[in-house]
Formats: C-alpha cells, sequence, structure tokens
C-alpha cells in the first residue's frame, strides 16, 4: 500500500475531512445568510437602506455593507486559524507517522 492510500484509509484524517468540512460548510452557511439577507433587503425594502444615518448623506446601507465586508474578513481569518492551528497539526501528525 503506498504512502497516499495509507494516509487516506486513516480514521483520523477521514475524521479531519469531516471536521474541516463541517466547519467550512457553518461559515459558508453564515455569510451566504448574511449577503443575501442584505441583497434581500436591498430587493425588498430599498426604504429602510436608503434612510439617512444621522440626517446627512449616508445611508444606513453603507455601515450594513462595510459590516458585511468586515464580517468575512473575519470569518476568513478564523478559518485560517484554525486550519493553521488544529487542522495542520493533526495532518503533519498523520502523515509523519506513514513516513516513518
Amino acid at each position: 500500500m503506498d504512502r497516499h492510500q495509507g494516509i487516506a484509509d486513516d480514521p483520523r484524517y477521514r475524521a479531519l475531512l469531516k471536521r474541516r468540512g463541517r466547519f467550512a460548510a457553518i461559515l459558508t452557511a453564515i455569510i451566504l445568510i448574511v449577503y443575501f439577507g442584505f441583497v434581500g433587503l436591498v430587493a425588498f425594502d430599498k426604504p429602510l437602506l436608503g434612510a439617512s444615518l444621522s440626517g446627512g448623506a449616508t445611508s444606513i446601507g453603507i455601515p450594513v455593507g462595510l459590516g458585511i465586508i468586515i464580517l468575512s474578513i473575519v470569518l476568513t481569518g478564523l478559518y485560517v486559524r484554525r486550519a493553521n492551528g488544529e487542522f495542520d497539526a493533526v495532518l503533519a501528525a498523520i502523515r509523519a507517522e506513514h513516513d516513518a
């Protein structure tokens, strides 16, 4: 059996794939719900997003849009942090065991 097949058959690797996939799916669902919620507000309640924030030229839609961008950056950071910490460490341990 070659090294790659041994890793693919390892139950820890399969568990890692499930955890990583579930985490990515949750983060994806969060951003899709937020993004499509914003698009839905634009489509169905333009006056709400177009209302002035404080009587000036800035509408409520501007900080909401910026919030979506910031949320995207934060969720990306969460994924990278977990991938570099937990996921990579588990994968390195599995690889080291199968290289020996």
